[in-house]
């Protein structure tokens, strides 16, 4: 095993890109879902929409906290 490695799965570069791919996903999933012949369940749908909105939450605070500190 490579040293450091274990560090490597939950860096906050790692976990970005975690959460693009979720919110991807659930991008992907409502589109189809509003196109499809058959409408999803509303609440279903709400719900999707809700995730995807907190996923975009947390990528933005963790992009923040990962921005170098600018000198004041």
């Amino acid at each position: 095993m490579i040293e450091g490695s274990s560090a490597d799965l939950r860096s906050p570069q790692r976990q970005l890109i975690e959460w693009q791919m979720a919110h991807a996903d659930l991008d992907a999933l409502i589109d189809q879902a509003c196109l499809a012949p058959l409408p999803l369940d509303e609440l279903l749908l709400r719900r999707l929409k809700k995730r995807r909105l907190a996923l975009r939450d947390h990528i933005s605070k963790l992009r923040q906290l990962m921005e170098p500190k600018e000198p004041a």
